[in-house]
């Protein structure tokens, strides 16, 4: 079968136009590495947009993987609702006539090129954009009011969504055709990890630093544990200085020498600090299918999160984690506690969510599920 998959290079948006070759999502680099692992069975065509060009970039990702580099000057993109993307997209989909295209988010330029190609299609959605809008109060005409209405758009003209949560799977229903729950896939490496926890505990929270993430809620609620257990917390995640939010962030972190800031981490750099930390803590008050709660699961290390959007079909609440209402400091407190207190409860609630991990949520797994809903596409299209 032959896929073509539109995606964001993540060298277009942090404008990292002098690496040699393209990085994606997180998300998107898992089901890549489950598609590698098919072999011949798939050829799978990889495209993105950029604005600068030329820009360095190989042929091919893997021997199945072919990659395309689209040239697309700034007048194409969100101030023309990615017209330029759209046509470029469509022009090489032309040249690779694929079975079906499958666009990677509607964040960007991704579900509006996919619905728009003229091939069957269908798109996941990673983060969702019109919940985000209404959450920040989105300003009309600002980023997120049209990533909200281009959302709503695609939806309406693809063959249907392949759902990363029950939460997507239910704000979407009405909105498109049809809808297929399969979550995430987990990037092969993190199943590697050997847990070493440091002492003292260190409790590890990686999201980008937002008002979204509720990372003060989180500082507040273990301002009263940390003393009798000594525990440090590290945060991992990128912020904007003209974001107020981050702004007190970086103020209430200083004040206290149990916190740190370690900005954004690669791949490795993640690994790294998922192998050293004692737990791991998302207080989200809205999220989808983060990809950390995932990789925490994977590499063993025992997770308390939010009971909101996606995250109850990542967790079991007592079996393969912990969850907790992000607007209550102290269910927060209670449940890193309780992870920390007791390495008996903590060391079972890892070896369940890793052994699921593996039934979920490796790339192969994934990659194949996602071979059946093209191929169900196909046979009605």
């Amino acid at each position: 079968m032959r896929i073509a998959l539109l995606t964001t290079d993540a060298r277009e948006p942090k404008k990292e136009y002098d690496k040699p070759a393209p990085y994606f999502g997180t998300a998107p680099e898992a089901l890549l590495e489950g598609f590698k692992a098919l072999g011949p069975e798939v050829e799978i065509h990889v495209i993105s947009c950029l604005q600068k060009h030329p820009v360095s970039s190989p042929g091919k990702l893997a021997d199945n993987i072919h990659f395309h580099a689209l040239h697309v000057p700034k007048f194409g993109w969100l101030r023309t609702g990615y017209q330029g993307c759209i046509r470029a997209a469509r022009r090489r989909l032309r040249e690779i006539n694929p079975d079906i295209v499958h666009g990677q988010g509607t964040e960007r330029d991704c579900a509006i090129s996919a619905v728009l190609s003229g091939f069957p299609n269908v798109l996941t959605i990673h983060g969702n954009m019109r919940m985000i809008a209404a959450l920040n109060n989105a300003r009309p005409f600002s980023f997120y009011w049209w990533a909200a209405k281009l959302e709503r758009f695609a939806l309406a003209r693809t063959a249907g969504v392949v759902a990363i949560s029950t939460y997507t799977r239910d704000n979407v229903a009405a909105l498109t055709p049809q809808t297929w729950l399969v979550p995430n896939a987990v990037h092969p490496s993190f199943f590697d990890i050997q847990p070493l926890p440091s002492a003292p505990p260190r409790v590890l929270c990686v999201a980008n630093v937002d008002a979204r993430k509720n990372q003060l809620q989180l500082i507040g609620a273990l301002d009263a544990l940390q003393p009798s257990t000594g525990l440090r917390l590290v945060f991992a995640g990128s912020g904007h200085a003209d974001n107020p939010y981050f702004v007190r962030f970086l103020e209430e972190v200083r004040k206290r020498p149990w916190c740190s800031h370690a900005g954004g981490l690669g791949r490795a750099e993640l690994r790294e600090a998922l192998a050293h930390a004692s737990a791991a803590v998302l207080p989200s008050l809205e999220d989808n299918c983060p990809m950390v709660v995932l990789e925490a699961a994977a590499a063993g290390v025992p997770v308390a999160a939010s009971m909101v959007g996606g995250i109850p079909d990542l967790i079991r609440h007592g079996e393969t984690g912990l969850l907790f209402d992000p607007g209550n400091a102290g269910e927060i407190r209670d449940a890193i506690a309780s992870l920390l207190s007791s390495p008996d409860t903590s060391r079972r609630l890892a070896t369940r969510a890793r052994a699921e991990a593996h039934a979920r949520f490796a790339p192969t797994v994934v990659a194949r599920r996602h071979l059946e809903i093209y191929h169900e596409v196909l046979a009605r299209t």
